[in-house]
Parts: C-alpha cells; structure tokens; sequence
C-alpha cells in the first residue's frame, strides 16, 4: 500500500499546467538556460553520432510518414512522430547521454526531439523550441523525484514511462496550448507512457526505442489535446494513475515533489553530462580503471579485482555475473561493469570506438574482464552519489587501493565547456560529419533563441 506524501489539494496536472503554459524565457535563470543549451549540443551531437547505426537506419527506412522534420544526419524529411521517434532513439543509441545525478534518469533524449519536431513542423520560433525543452527537462527532473528507484522495481522503464509526459511538457509548451489542453495533454501521455526492463536480459534494443518512443508520445499527446480530446486531471495522484500503475511497489509517493518551489527551484540544473559512453554508475569505476593503468600496473600480473559497490547496481551492472564477463555486443557491453573496466584499462578510454561488437571480442580485455568481482558495500551512497572503489592484488601479493569519490561530470566535478564542446564535437565526426557542418550546427544551437522559425533542415 502506498503511502502518499505531500498530496496536494488540486489536481496535480492542473497546477502543473499552469505553470508550464505561464512560463517565459526570461524567468529562466541564467543557470538553467546554461544547462539547456549545454543538453541540446550533447544531446545532437549524440544524435548526428548514431543517425546511421544499425538500430536507426532500419526504422527510418520503414517509417512510412513523410512531413517537413529532420532527422538529425540522415537524409529525407519526416513527420512529427518519425522525426521525434529517431532523434530520440539516436540521442540514446550509445548510453552517452545525460543523466539526472542523485536520481537518475535520462532528460534530453526524449524532451529535445519533442520540441524540435513540432517546432519544425509547425515553423515556430526558436525561442518557442528552447522554452519548450526547458520545460520538459524540468518536467522530467521533478516527476522522477516521486518515487525514486520505485518504476524500476516494478519492471519499467523510467525513460519510456515518466519521458512520455516530459515530451508531452515539452511538445505543449513549444506549440503554446492553454492551461486547459496542457492538462488534457498530460492525462493523454500518461496512457501512451511504457517501456518494459526485459532489455536487461539480452541487450535487446528495446531500451533504445524507449525515449524515442516517449519523444514520439509526449509529442502527439499534445497535438491531441490541442484538438480538443479530453484527458484525465488526476492523471498522476488518482487510484489508477500514473504513479499507482507504474510505480506500485513504492513505499511511499512524494506526490509534493512535482508541485514544489515550481519556478523557484530548478532541478534541471542537476543534469549531468557523461565522459563514457556506457551506463554512468561506471564510470568512478572507469576513472579508477585507467588510474590503475596509469600507475603501470601490468594486466598479467594481476591476481584479482575486487570492487566495492552499492547494491542497488547489482542487479543491472554485475549479474549474471557470467554474462557480464562476456558480453554478446557492444551494446551490452555498456551495461557490464566487468568489461567496462577492462576496457579502459586497455584503451585509457570508453568512448563510442570501446563498445563495437568487433572491441567486446579482444581477448586480452576478457581475460583481464575475468579477474574482477564485486563485494556490496552497506555504506554506499548510491543513488545519491556514485563512487568507484577497487582492490587490486597481485601475484606477488602486492595490493593497490584506487578510489573515485564522486561522478566526474556531474555537480561535484562537471565537464567544462570546452569539454562538452570537445564531445558534441567528436560525436560529429563519428556521424561522418565534416567541421563545418558541426560547427554550423554548434552555432545553431547556441543561437537558438534568435531564430524567428525553426528549421533543421541544413543538418540532414
């Protein structure tokens, strides 16, 4: 039975709605506007990175709608639905994208392609595009704070469920629904939220498709609502809602965390942008892995690994600790703690060129991969911290210690702006990009809110 926490009187849905549709660029602090545009350079670059990947280029292929919207690097025009759909998948294709530090979630990936497309398609304002994604990553950031850890104990997707109503956020604020049309809105994405954790088992691309999926949702919901359908206001706090349905096995619901300090505390600003290219609670772990490759230590006389770990990783990042020592692809290799260090200690590196199908075969790095092992730490911080511990002993008894304290790019350590630029960047040019066609689009972007209409289609 949940306990609801903080329940507000009015329907939660439509308060939020009234805050989204009275929102205005300049009652963005300059922190939050920073934030924003930083997510939309990463977040395209990603995109641009993995446009003609294996997983993208099939569904592109197929889909069977036309209209005026651009798939970032991939050449034609799309509707709504197909560009959100894509870009979305794209953004997250390669685990490379943001995350919210202290409870993690993807952001970008599904708010960004919801405004972008309906901006595109309906040839509205840059402004109106960067008002809606700051409204879905705001969106985002709050409703994962009710439940936290709860949507994936229940078996779902955060990404795919609570991203849904983020790009239906995003989508609404672009196209400037009314207060009314954002709740029905809202109430509509809820029934369109999904997403299931079975990827885990195989490396499936499901969990690619997810914030795609939640990108192409929110955004239909909107445009929806704006028809006139009607959408339930209790969509979030009602005995059959949202929460109720996907977050069931929660303790307690802190319905509150929506509503409060709205527009005076931004929690967009805890999105953090990752240096690696695989699932973030590993990189401490990778820090400490190219340390200890730093320091000269020799693979082959190494006798073990021995890492301290939280043990809310467990069940995703270490086991079936078989499995995780020989991962089937590159992409779920992303997800395997084990392979991820060794990797890096081999390449000084996890970037996109550490997770091809061709890298997870080296049998150096699965030898090494073999060594490592997990002990749960009760003392672990995570979620609200990720660190990195590692025991090394050697053959010849010697031992060595290596320790990272903290995310390296989230609050406690970000990633510069050089360093966000550096990556948008080399994700270009792993899209086979040249410099000048990222370097345009990298001033699109930081321009944005200039722009008098919307429109991609140069970046195709």
């Amino acid at each position: 039975m949940n306990i609801i926490k903080n329940h507000p009187a009015n329907p939660i849905a439509d308060q939020l709605s009234e805050w989204l549709t009275s929102l205005h660029l300049e009652q963005i602090p300059e922190s939050a506007y920073r934030i924003t545009i930083r997510d939309i350079h990463d977040a395209c670059g990603l995109a641009v990175s993995s446009a003609h990947q294996s997983y993208c280029a099939p569904v592109a292929a197929n889909w069977d709608a036309n209209g005026p919207c651009t798939v970032l690097g991939l050449s034609g025009s799309f509707d709504v639905s197909g560009a959100a759909l894509l870009n979305g998948m794209a953004i997250h294709g390669e685990d490379f994208d943001d995350t919210l530090e202290g409870a993690p979630i993807r952001v970008g990936a599904m708010t960004i392609p919801a405004a972008f497309a309906v901006a595109e398609r309906y040839s509205l304002s840059g402004q109106r595009a960067l008002l809606g994604v700051v409204a879905g990553l705001e969106t985002v950031c709050r409703l994962n704070l009710v439940a936290p850890g709860a949507i994936h104990k229940a078996g779902f997707h955060p990404v795919g469920v609570i991203g849904a109503i983020g790009a239906c956020a995003a989508a609404g604020v672009t196209l400037g629904l009314n207060a009314q049309q954002m709740t029905n809105a809202l109430g509509i994405a809820g029934s369109f939220s999904s997403g299931l954790l079975e990827y885990l088992t195989d490396g499936a691309w499901t969990k690619r498709l997810h914030p795609g999926w939640a990108a192409q949702s929110g955004a239909k919901a909107a445009l929806i609502a704006k028809a006139g359908f009607f959408g339930p206001n209790t969509v979030f706090e009602g005995n059959k809602g949202f929460f109720k349905g996907f977050a069931h096995k929660a303790e307690y619901l802190h319905l509150g965390a929506i509503l409060e300090d709205l527009g005076k505390r931004w929690h967009l600003e805890g999105i953090a942008f990752k240096p690696y290219a695989c699932g973030t609670m590993i990189h401490p772990y990778i820090d400490c892995a190219i340390r200890m490759s730093e320091a000269g230590i020799s693979s082959d006389q190494i006798q073990s690994i021995s890492c301290d770990t939280g043990e809310g990783l467990v069940d995703r990042l270490w086991e079936p600790l078989t499995a995780k020592y020989n991962p089937p692809s590159g992409y779920a290799a992303k997800f395997s703690m084990p392979y991820c260090m060794a990797v890096a200690f081999f390449d000084r590196a996890a970037g996109l060129a550490q997770f091809t199908d061709e890298r997870v075969k080296d049998e150096a790095v699965l030898h090494l991969a073999q060594k490592i092992s997990y002990r749960i730490d009760p003392l672990n911080e995570y979620p609200k911290n990720y660190s990195g511990h590692l025991l090394v002993t050697m053959k010849d008894g010697e031992k060595h210690t290596f320790n990272q304290p903290h995310f390296r790019g989230g609050a406690k350590e970000p990633l510069t702006d050089s360093e966000i630029a550096k990556k948008f960047f080399q994700s270009c040019e792993y899209g086979g990009w040249s410099q000048e066609k990222a370097a345009a689009l990298f001033h699109f972007i930081r321009n944005i809110a200039a722009l008098d209409r919307f429109n991609l289609s140069e970046f195709r």
